[in-house]
Protein backbone atom coordinates (compact mmCIF):
# COMPACT_ATOMS: atom_id res chain seq x y z
CA UNK A 1 0.00 0.00 0.00
CA UNK A 2 1.95 3.38 -1.02
CA UNK A 3 0.06 6.21 1.10
CA UNK A 4 0.36 9.93 0.56
CA UNK A 5 1.68 11.50 3.85
CA UNK A 6 0.61 14.99 4.99
CA UNK A 7 2.69 16.46 7.60
CA UNK A 8 1.93 19.69 8.62
CA UNK A 9 4.02 20.45 11.95
CA UNK A 10 7.94 21.26 12.74
CA UNK A 11 10.07 18.55 12.78
CA UNK A 12 13.52 18.71 13.84
CA UNK A 13 16.67 17.69 11.35
CA UNK A 14 16.67 14.20 12.67
CA UNK A 15 12.70 13.48 13.19
CA UNK A 16 12.99 14.74 9.63
CA UNK A 17 15.55 12.64 8.51
CA UNK A 18 14.28 9.56 10.41
CA UNK A 19 10.84 9.64 8.67
CA UNK A 20 11.86 10.06 5.52
CA UNK A 21 14.24 7.34 6.31
CA UNK A 22 10.93 4.89 7.49
CA UNK A 23 8.37 5.62 4.76
CA UNK A 24 10.38 3.98 1.66
CA UNK A 25 7.37 3.56 -0.24
CA UNK A 26 5.04 6.45 0.53
CA UNK A 27 5.20 10.16 -0.28
CA UNK A 28 5.50 12.41 1.87
CA UNK A 29 4.27 16.20 1.16
CA UNK A 30 4.84 19.24 3.11
CA UNK A 31 3.14 22.12 3.42
CA UNK A 32 4.88 25.41 1.92
CA UNK A 33 4.20 27.35 4.84
CA UNK A 34 5.29 25.50 7.93
CA UNK A 35 3.25 26.10 11.33
CA UNK A 36 5.34 27.77 14.40
CA UNK A 37 4.68 24.80 16.70
CA UNK A 38 3.18 21.43 17.37
CA UNK A 39 0.49 22.85 18.70
CA UNK A 40 0.10 25.97 15.81
CA UNK A 41 -3.04 25.55 13.81
CA UNK A 42 -1.77 24.87 10.05
CA UNK A 43 -2.48 27.17 7.07
CA UNK A 44 -5.23 25.98 4.72
CA UNK A 45 -2.76 24.09 1.45
CA UNK A 46 -4.45 22.10 -1.02
CA UNK A 47 -2.23 19.73 -1.01
CA UNK A 48 -3.58 18.05 1.76
CA UNK A 49 -6.90 17.63 -0.19
CA UNK A 50 -4.46 15.33 -2.09
CA UNK A 51 -3.29 13.33 0.84
CA UNK A 52 -4.38 10.03 1.91
CA UNK A 53 -2.48 10.34 5.46
CA UNK A 54 -2.42 13.48 7.60
CA UNK A 55 0.13 14.04 10.55
CA UNK A 56 -0.13 16.81 12.40
CA UNK A 57 -2.82 19.58 13.15
CA UNK A 58 -5.11 19.69 10.73
CA UNK A 59 -8.02 22.36 10.33
CA UNK A 60 -10.96 20.47 10.98
CA UNK A 61 -12.78 22.74 7.71
CA UNK A 62 -9.48 20.62 5.66
CA UNK A 63 -10.08 17.81 6.81
CA UNK A 64 -14.06 17.72 5.57
CA UNK A 65 -12.52 18.72 1.84
CA UNK A 66 -10.52 15.97 1.44
CA UNK A 67 -11.80 13.23 -0.67
CA UNK A 68 -8.72 10.68 -0.13
CA UNK A 69 -7.91 10.71 3.85
CA UNK A 70 -7.87 7.31 5.22
CA UNK A 71 -6.21 8.24 8.84
CA UNK A 72 -5.50 11.21 10.83
CA UNK A 73 -2.73 11.35 13.43
CA UNK A 74 -2.50 14.18 15.39
CA UNK A 75 0.57 15.51 16.64
CA UNK A 76 -0.62 16.56 20.34
CA UNK A 77 -2.01 14.54 23.23
CA UNK A 78 -4.91 17.25 23.21
CA UNK A 79 -7.39 17.05 20.71
CA UNK A 80 -9.73 19.84 21.91
CA UNK A 81 -10.73 21.36 18.02
CA UNK A 82 -11.77 18.01 16.56
CA UNK A 83 -13.49 16.79 20.08
CA UNK A 84 -16.84 18.24 18.88
CA UNK A 85 -20.02 16.06 17.52
CA UNK A 86 -19.64 17.50 13.61
CA UNK A 87 -16.28 15.92 13.27
CA UNK A 88 -16.79 13.19 15.23
CA UNK A 89 -19.87 12.88 12.79
CA UNK A 90 -17.71 12.88 9.73
CA UNK A 91 -14.52 11.03 10.77
CA UNK A 92 -17.21 8.18 11.43
CA UNK A 93 -19.63 8.53 8.61
CA UNK A 94 -16.14 8.37 6.49
CA UNK A 95 -14.93 5.42 8.80
CA UNK A 96 -11.58 7.64 9.25
CA UNK A 97 -9.54 6.98 12.13
CA UNK A 98 -8.06 9.59 14.64
CA UNK A 99 -5.12 9.22 16.31
CA UNK A 100 -3.37 11.64 18.75
CA UNK A 101 0.15 11.53 20.32
CA UNK A 102 -0.74 10.78 23.82
CA UNK A 103 2.15 7.97 24.20
CA UNK A 104 4.47 10.89 22.97
CA UNK A 105 4.35 13.43 26.08
CA UNK A 106 3.00 10.89 28.81
CA UNK A 107 6.38 10.42 30.86
CA UNK A 108 7.55 14.17 30.34
CA UNK A 109 3.80 15.15 31.85
CA UNK A 110 4.01 12.75 34.92
CA UNK A 111 7.73 13.96 35.36
CA UNK A 112 6.54 17.16 35.54
CA UNK A 113 4.19 16.41 38.15
CA UNK A 114 6.45 14.85 39.96
CA UNK A 115 9.11 17.92 40.00
CA UNK A 116 6.40 20.06 41.13
CA UNK A 117 5.61 17.95 43.47
CA UNK A 118 8.70 17.37 45.25
CA UNK A 119 9.48 21.17 44.92
CA UNK A 120 6.18 21.99 47.03
CA UNK A 121 7.35 19.39 49.50
CA UNK A 122 11.05 20.99 49.79
CA UNK A 123 10.21 24.44 49.56
CA UNK A 124 12.41 24.56 46.81
CA UNK A 125 11.40 27.97 45.38
CA UNK A 126 11.76 29.49 49.18
CA UNK A 127 15.39 27.91 49.31
CA UNK A 128 16.32 28.82 46.05
CA UNK A 129 15.41 32.75 46.69
CA UNK A 130 16.79 32.26 50.38
CA UNK A 131 20.68 33.47 51.76
CA UNK A 132 19.06 33.20 55.92
CA UNK A 133 22.31 32.48 57.84
CA UNK A 134 22.07 28.63 59.52
CA UNK A 135 20.17 28.43 62.81
CA UNK A 136 18.36 31.63 61.85
CA UNK A 137 14.50 31.30 62.54
CA UNK A 138 13.83 32.44 58.72
CA UNK A 139 16.37 29.23 58.03
CA UNK A 140 14.71 26.98 60.94
CA UNK A 141 11.10 28.00 59.40
CA UNK A 142 12.49 26.24 55.93
CA UNK A 143 13.59 23.39 57.12
CA UNK A 144 10.58 23.03 59.48
CA UNK A 145 8.42 24.21 56.47
CA UNK A 146 9.65 20.66 54.28
CA UNK A 147 6.95 18.28 54.70
CA UNK A 148 7.57 14.94 52.94
CA UNK A 149 5.17 13.07 50.23
CA UNK A 150 5.73 9.75 52.52
CA UNK A 151 2.48 8.95 53.75
CA UNK A 152 0.02 12.08 52.01
CA UNK A 153 -2.86 11.62 49.96
CA UNK A 154 -3.72 12.42 46.56
CA UNK A 155 -6.10 12.81 44.32
CA UNK A 156 -5.82 12.46 40.10
CA UNK A 157 -8.57 13.93 38.34
CA UNK A 158 -8.31 13.17 35.04
CA UNK A 159 -6.83 9.77 34.88
CA UNK A 160 -4.87 8.18 32.30
CA UNK A 161 -2.04 7.22 30.81
CA UNK A 162 -0.02 10.48 32.42
CA UNK A 163 -2.17 9.60 35.76
CA UNK A 164 -1.02 5.97 35.35
CA UNK A 165 2.59 6.90 35.03
CA UNK A 166 2.72 9.31 38.06
CA UNK A 167 1.10 6.63 40.09
CA UNK A 168 4.16 4.60 38.93
CA UNK A 169 6.58 7.32 39.90
CA UNK A 170 5.39 7.95 43.18
CA UNK A 171 5.49 4.48 44.45
CA UNK A 172 8.50 5.18 46.53
CA UNK A 173 6.94 7.55 48.43
CA UNK A 174 4.11 5.22 49.57
CA UNK A 175 1.15 7.85 49.32
CA UNK A 176 -2.69 7.28 49.69
CA UNK A 177 -3.50 7.98 46.07
CA UNK A 178 -7.08 7.67 44.31
CA UNK A 179 -8.40 8.47 40.45
CA UNK A 180 -11.32 10.59 39.73
CA UNK A 181 -13.44 8.87 36.67
CA UNK A 182 -16.47 9.61 35.07
CA UNK A 183 -16.90 6.07 35.52
CA UNK A 184 -14.30 3.54 36.61
CA UNK A 185 -12.84 1.14 33.72
CA UNK A 186 -11.69 -2.02 36.49
CA UNK A 187 -8.06 -1.84 35.04
CA UNK A 188 -6.73 1.24 36.99
CA UNK A 189 -4.05 0.83 39.17
CA UNK A 190 -5.52 3.03 42.61
CA UNK A 191 -9.23 2.80 43.87
CA UNK A 192 -11.11 5.05 41.66
CA UNK A 193 -13.72 7.65 43.31
CA UNK A 194 -16.65 8.99 41.03
CA UNK A 195 -18.33 12.11 40.80
CA UNK A 196 -20.91 10.80 43.83
CA UNK A 197 -17.88 11.31 46.52
CA UNK A 198 -15.86 13.85 44.48
CA UNK A 199 -16.39 16.09 47.38
CA UNK A 200 -15.62 13.61 50.26
CA UNK A 201 -12.65 12.54 47.90
CA UNK A 202 -11.44 16.09 47.78
CA UNK A 203 -11.79 16.98 51.32
CA UNK A 204 -9.51 14.40 52.25
CA UNK A 205 -6.62 14.63 49.97
CA UNK A 206 -3.45 17.07 50.41
CA UNK A 207 -2.69 17.26 47.09
CA UNK A 208 -5.43 17.67 44.24
CA UNK A 209 -3.58 16.97 40.79
CA UNK A 210 -5.82 17.88 38.00
CA UNK A 211 -5.22 16.39 34.21
CA UNK A 212 -8.39 16.81 32.42
CA UNK A 213 -9.32 17.94 29.69
CA UNK A 214 -10.63 20.53 27.78
CA UNK A 215 -14.26 19.66 26.60
CA UNK A 216 -17.54 20.81 27.89
CA UNK A 217 -17.95 18.91 30.80
CA UNK A 218 -14.69 19.97 32.09
CA UNK A 219 -14.38 23.85 31.34
CA UNK A 220 -15.19 25.54 34.61
CA UNK A 221 -14.44 22.58 36.38
CA UNK A 222 -12.49 23.98 39.34
CA UNK A 223 -14.61 26.62 40.56
CA UNK A 224 -15.02 28.26 43.68
CA UNK A 225 -17.76 25.70 45.30
CA UNK A 226 -14.73 22.97 44.27
CA UNK A 227 -12.09 24.91 45.34
CA UNK A 228 -14.23 25.26 49.09
CA UNK A 229 -14.79 21.09 48.32
CA UNK A 230 -10.55 20.85 49.10
CA UNK A 231 -9.26 20.16 52.46
CA UNK A 232 -8.09 23.28 53.90
CA UNK A 233 -4.38 23.73 53.02
CA UNK A 234 -4.06 21.02 50.17
CA UNK A 235 -1.65 22.00 47.26
CA UNK A 236 -3.35 22.29 43.67
CA UNK A 237 -1.69 21.54 40.29
CA UNK A 238 -3.09 21.72 36.85
CA UNK A 239 -1.16 20.06 33.56
CA UNK A 240 -4.52 19.33 32.34
CA UNK A 241 -5.86 22.57 30.50
CA UNK A 242 -6.40 26.06 31.75
CA UNK A 243 -10.22 26.52 30.88
CA UNK A 244 -11.16 23.70 33.46
CA UNK A 245 -9.96 26.40 36.26
CA UNK A 246 -11.56 29.49 37.19
CA UNK A 247 -8.23 30.96 38.14
CA UNK A 248 -10.16 34.08 39.85
CA UNK A 249 -11.37 31.21 42.33
CA UNK A 250 -8.07 29.90 42.66
CA UNK A 251 -6.40 33.32 43.65
CA UNK A 252 -9.37 33.60 45.80
CA UNK A 253 -8.49 30.31 47.48
CA UNK A 254 -4.92 31.40 47.40
CA UNK A 255 -5.45 34.56 49.66
CA UNK A 256 -7.94 32.84 51.81
CA UNK A 257 -4.82 30.27 52.02
CA UNK A 258 -7.45 27.42 51.86
CA UNK A 259 -5.27 25.98 48.91
CA UNK A 260 -2.01 26.48 50.40
CA UNK A 261 -0.03 26.59 47.27
CA UNK A 262 -1.10 26.10 43.14
CA UNK A 263 1.46 24.77 40.27
CA UNK A 264 0.18 25.34 37.00
CA UNK A 265 1.68 24.30 33.67
CA UNK A 266 -1.58 25.54 32.03
CA UNK A 267 -3.55 28.40 32.73
CA UNK A 268 -6.86 30.15 30.64
CA UNK A 269 -5.70 32.84 28.81
CA UNK A 270 -2.05 31.75 27.75
CA UNK A 271 0.13 33.24 28.50
CA UNK A 272 -1.21 34.66 31.59
CA UNK A 273 -1.51 38.38 31.65
CA UNK A 274 1.48 39.66 33.42
CA UNK A 275 -0.93 41.74 35.85
CA UNK A 276 -3.00 38.58 36.83
CA UNK A 277 -3.62 37.99 40.40
CA UNK A 278 -2.01 34.78 40.31
CA UNK A 279 1.36 36.16 38.81
CA UNK A 280 1.53 38.05 42.70
CA UNK A 281 0.76 35.40 44.40
CA UNK A 282 3.30 34.19 46.93
CA UNK A 283 2.07 30.60 46.71
CA UNK A 284 1.76 30.24 43.16
CA UNK A 285 4.11 28.68 40.77
CA UNK A 286 3.69 28.69 36.67
CA UNK A 287 5.20 26.91 33.89
CA UNK A 288 4.52 28.36 30.08
CA UNK A 289 3.08 24.85 29.46
CA UNK A 290 5.88 22.78 28.93
CA UNK A 291 5.58 19.66 30.69
CA UNK A 292 5.23 17.60 27.92
CA UNK A 293 8.28 19.08 26.03
CA UNK A 294 11.49 16.82 26.32
CA UNK A 295 14.66 17.07 24.46
CA UNK A 296 14.34 15.85 20.31
CA UNK A 297 10.62 15.99 21.03
CA UNK A 298 9.31 15.82 17.37
CA UNK A 299 11.29 13.14 16.85
CA UNK A 300 9.75 10.81 19.15
CA UNK A 301 6.24 12.05 18.12
CA UNK A 302 7.93 10.62 14.32
CA UNK A 303 8.49 7.25 15.92
CA UNK A 304 5.05 6.75 17.49
CA UNK A 305 3.44 8.06 13.93
CA UNK A 306 5.53 5.28 12.18
CA UNK A 307 4.65 2.54 14.94
CA UNK A 308 1.19 3.37 14.04
CA UNK A 309 1.82 3.86 10.29
CA UNK A 310 3.66 0.30 10.57
CA UNK A 311 0.14 -1.32 11.97
CA UNK A 312 -2.34 1.21 9.61
CA UNK A 313 -0.59 -0.54 6.71
CA UNK A 314 -0.93 -4.00 8.02
CA UNK A 315 -4.85 -3.20 9.39
CA UNK A 316 -3.81 -3.88 12.76
CA UNK A 317 -5.20 -1.79 16.13
CA UNK A 318 -4.05 1.54 16.08
CA UNK A 319 -2.22 3.08 19.37
CA UNK A 320 -3.63 5.97 21.03
CA UNK A 321 -7.04 5.87 18.54
CA UNK A 322 -9.27 8.38 20.05
CA UNK A 323 -12.14 8.19 17.26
Amino acid sequence: MSLKIYIDFPLSENARQLLESQTNGHTLVFPSIPAESVLAKSHPDPALLECDVVFGQPEPAEIEKAKRLKWIQISSSGITRYDNSDFRSHVAKKRIPVCNSASVYNDACADHLLAFMLAQSRCLPQGLASSDENGSPPWLALRDGSVPLRGQSAIILGYGAIGARLVELLAPYRMKLVAYRRKARGDEAIPVTTAENLPEALASADHVINILPDSPATQGFFDAARFAQCKPGSVFYNIGRGTTVDQEALANSLRSAHTKAAWLDVTDPEPLPTDHRLRSAPNCFITPHVAGGHLEESTTCVSHFLENLQRFVEGRELLDRVM
